[in-house]
């Protein structure tokens, strides 16, 4: 086992199954967002909170944060109606659950969870982040999350292109969630042609153009963004891609890291969601840790695509990955904590 403390309850309150994960406290208190969803079994939501948070263990490092990796999952059971007063009950618990961490886990809004949700769970703890600005928080992390994938996007499209101009460009976003949305933006201001799916149907009328969901990641594009859910690049969908640039903020992307490998043997450049991903814990732990102004936090933001150049370029110059380079550049993180340590 990885992970250096796992609890699981079947929350008092709401009866619902919660997990908390810490897989590393090594560079300071694990972080982690609140992940609400259903699963067909509670140990789904344990798997799920296993991955992700060893993917903030990553994120966290990568991104130069002295924060250790955590998740929270509150896996709502089949066939369980989550009425309003059953959800806050859930986030009650998942609230008192964290406070027994002592400090060394603080948790945020996650798939299905938001700013107005972390009012309710500070009713059990204080080791909350990303509450309304009304309540003394920094709000959704949908804006810097975007404005980091945006910088990922940019220094792709240097890597692979030669310019990170993105005028003329067709970039295809799986996923036109809040991440994805503001994504679309971004990309659009900048020129880029932008092709949308998402499995809501009603999200037709975006105003972009329309892929099928089950196409987007086969659709002919220069940039394929997954912005929904993970485990998306299999080794069965890779020959089938058709884009030579892939990086998108979905957590967990790979259904193993040997899909890595395949892609790079096609040729194809993905950009490690852990380092692409990495732009609302940026500016959240910035701003409420560690009291840095807005525009000094988003100027950190936009230096994951200095990130991501260095990792692409790594990758190009060494024979390797960027999943290989990314991950380098986790593991010196750390070593340099451990060696200040000894």
């Amino acid at each position: 086992m990885e992970h250096e403390e796992v609890k699981v309850r079947r929350g008092p309150r709401s009866g619902l199954p919660v997990v908390v994960a810490i897989h590393s406290r090594a560079l300071g208190p694990a972080a982690g967002g609140i992940r609400l969803r259903r699963y067909p079994d509670w140990r789904d939501g344990l798997a799920d909170a296993l991955r992700l948070s060893e993917a903030m263990t990553a994120k966290n490092a990568a991104a130069g944060l002295d924060f250790g990796g955590g998740k929270s999952v509150i896996a709502v059971e089949p066939g369980v109606e989550l009425t309003p007063s059953l959800r806050e009950a859930a986030l009650l618990d998942v609230g008192e659950l964290i406070e027994s961490f002592g400090g060394t886990y603080f948790g945020g809004p996650d798939v299905g969870t938001g700013p107005d949700d972390m009012v309710v769970v500070r009713r059990s703890t204080s080791r909350v982040f990303c509450l309304p600005p009304e309540h003394g928080g920094t709000g959704s992390s949908s804006i810097p999350t975007a404005l980091g994938v945006f910088a990922a996007v940019r220094a792709g499209a240097r890597h692979v292109f030669g310019s990170p101009d993105l005028a003329g460009r067709t970039v295809v976003i799986s996923g036109l969630g809040s991440v994805g949305a503001l994504v679309a933006r971004h990309v659009a201001s900048a020129g880029a042609r932008v092709v949308v799916s998402d499995v809501d149907s009603s999200k037709r009328d975006s105003g972009y153009e329309w892929v099928d969901p089950e196409k987007a990641l086969r659709t002919p594009a220069d940039i394929v963004v997954p912005a929904a859910v993970g485990g998306v690049l299999s080794p069965e969908l890779v020959p089938e891609l058709a884009a030579p640039l892939v990086v998108g903020p979905a957590n967990n992307q790979l259904t193993a890291d040997a899909v890595a490998d395949e892609l790079a043997a096609r040729g194809i450049v993905w950009v490690p969601d852990f380092i692409a991903s990495a732009g609302g814990a940026v500016y959240t732990l910035l701003r409420e840790v560690e009291g840095l102004d807005e525009a000094a936090a988003n100027a950190r933001v936009e230096a994951i695509g200095a990130t991501v150049s260095a990792v692409l370029d790594g990758a190009r110059d060494n024979g390797t990955t960027p999943l290989r380079e990314a991950r380098r550049l986790v593991e010196a993180r750390l070593a340099s904590q451990r060696a200040f340590e000894s």
